[in-house]
């Protein structure tokens, strides 16, 4: 079957590709996977890993959180510990320029050694506000103030930006207000349409030159839409890309989350959560952690999708595809031994709180 359009990104269990990661990874609905801690062990595995992957397909999207903080999924070996972005926040409540400088150095250094061990994106900056009450969220946002969160989030992506490597700003509209965990509950957030895009959204708006992709949030915004925001086309398609104007990808968050389970009453296979993320208006589904009992979940979702393209339930975007390639980057990756002995590199790393 072919198709103008690979949305599905899925993960793999361990360090090294199985001939079942070989097979899902080389089927055209798949666009990508996104690395784990369980998929590191050293940086020469690491980069074996990804070299592997962009041997099989080399427009494969490889995809990582890495924030800084408890999100890191690389810690060892070379790599840098980031702070959490909250720590940039706090410099720039004493010094507001040079907080921007540090943030470009964060957004720097972790490209720069991602992109070194051959990842292509990471899915960073956070830019929900910080309410004070989000569990999940807490000291991954950089502050409480939507200018001060746009200020520092520009600057980190203007650090990837020059290491070459994509970023990902989430979890759209915001999910810093709700306290509940999506990964387990669904949150659920009162405020008016108004507010949220007073507050919380608004550095999608002023960010929107600048960001490559967005994530939306597991979270009902009841007074805007019943559904979530990954699925709705009210904000993906009407508020996103028609009021703010956003015109690069739209990433669904991780679909095996507690809240990417339920819509409007009706408990979702994986496959039909993918089908409606991308009919609202995401351009990649993203299912995470199905890898670990032999993968079963990730061949039913490549094959519902496929069954829904065949039936005519969905259709493949060009546009969408376009999107998804433009996260690739346009260089080739620095050697680590060589990247550590750079000017840049060096000035950066000496300004990372």
């Amino acid at each position: 079957m072919e198709t103008l359009h690979a949305p599905l990104i899925i993960d793999i269990a361990g360090t090294c590709l199985t001939e079942a990661d070989c097979r899902r990874l080389s089927h055209p609905l798949v666009g990508g996977l996104i690395l784990f801690g369980r998929n590191w062990e050293s940086r020469a595995q690491l980069c074996a890993l990804t070299a592997s992957i962009k041997a099989l397909r080399p427009d494969l999207l490889i995809a990582v959180d890495h924030e800084g903080g408890r999100v890191q999924r690389f810690r060892t070996d070379g790599f840098t510990h980031l702070p959490p972005m909250r720590a940039l926040g706090e410099a720039w409540m004493r010094d507001a320029l040079r907080a921007q400088d540090a943030a470009s150095a964060c957004g720097y250094v972790l490209g720069a050694e991602l992109r070194a061990c051959g990842v292509d994106l990471a899915f960073t900056p956070v830019l929900d506000l910080d309410w004070g009450g989000s569990t999940v969220i807490g000291d991954r946002a950089f502050h409480a103030d939507a200018r001060v969160v746009t200020m520092l989030a520009k600057s980190v992506l203007h650090g990837l930006l020059l290491a070459g490597l994509s970023g990902c700003g989430k979890h759209f509209p915001g999910h810093g207000f709700v306290r509940a965990d999506s990964h387990t509950h669904m949150p659920v957030d009162r405020r008016s349409l108004k507010a949220i895009l007073q507050d919380d959204a608004a550095p999608y708006g002023w960010l929107g030159t600048v960001l490559p992709s967005v994530m939306p949030a597991h979270v009902i915004y009841a007074k805007v839409d019943s559904r979530p925001a990954g699925f709705s086309a009210r904000w993906l398609q009407a508020i996103l890309r028609g009021r703010l104007g956003f015109g690069g990808a739209i990433f669904s968050d991780d679909l095996s989350m507690a809240a990417a389970r339920q819509l409007e009453g009706q408990a979702l296979t994986h496959a039909d959560a993918a089908l409606a993320a991308l009919q609202a208006g995401c351009d990649l589904a993203l299912l995470c952690n199905q890898s670990l009992d032999g993968g079963e979940a990730l061949d039913e979702l490549i094959d519902g999708l496929a069954h829904a393209q065949l039936t005519g339930c969905w259709q493949p975007s060009a546009a969408s595809e376009a999107r998804r390639r433009a996260l690739l980057p346009t260089h080739a990756a620095p050697e680590w031994d060589a990247l550590m002995r750079t000017p840049a590199y060096l000035r950066a790393l000496a300004l990372v709180p």
